[in-house]
């Protein structure tokens, strides 16, 4: 059952692209979490993806919320990505989509890749917002500026 505005998300630890242990509750009650999944590492849209919310992150930064990127990809591979494209954000490594089944992301629309999908989490842990899009992959980005805005 997918998660909706106004559930609370989970409580999770995964492996971050340094190999160290990410605790979501680390930074719930200090920062709103724009929370996004995304396909694989290094693909066109998930790159683009990817480095729009780097070109972006101290707009996340100033509007009080840190953003986290999460796909089924290795951790060595989380840290290639985050190198090559200057990644200031943390990047967790969800082997299995464990998570992504919690959260309840669907799948891109053949079924054939993990969907896309940003969650607006303010500091109570409760969602606010959800976009879902594989295509519209820029109004991820604007999408969650203009709802953490809004909470502020």
């Amino acid at each position: 059952m997918a998660l909706k505005p106004g559930d609370k998300i989970p409580s999770f630890t995964l492996p971050d692209q340094n190999g160290k242990n990410f605790n979501v509750e680390s930074l719930l009650s200090k920062k709103a979490l724009v929370i996004y999944f995304y396909p694989k590492d290094e693909t066109a849209g998930c790159t683009k993806q990817a480095c729009a919310f780097r070109d972006q992150y101290q707009d996340f930064i100033d509007a009080g919320a840190e953003v986290i990127g999460i796909s089924s990809d290795s951790e060595e591979s989380h840290g290639s990505f985050a190198d090559h494209h200057k990644l200031p954000f943390v990047l967790l490594s969800d082997k299995g989509g464990d998570l992504r089944a919690q959260f309840g992301v669907p799948d891109d629309l053949f079924g054939l890749l993990p969907g896309r999908a940003t969650y607006i989490v303010d500091k109570q842990g409760t969602i606010k917002f959800i976009f879902n899009s594989q295509i519209r992959i820029d109004k991820h980005i604007v999408e969650s500026l203009r709802v953490l805005n809004e909470l502020k």
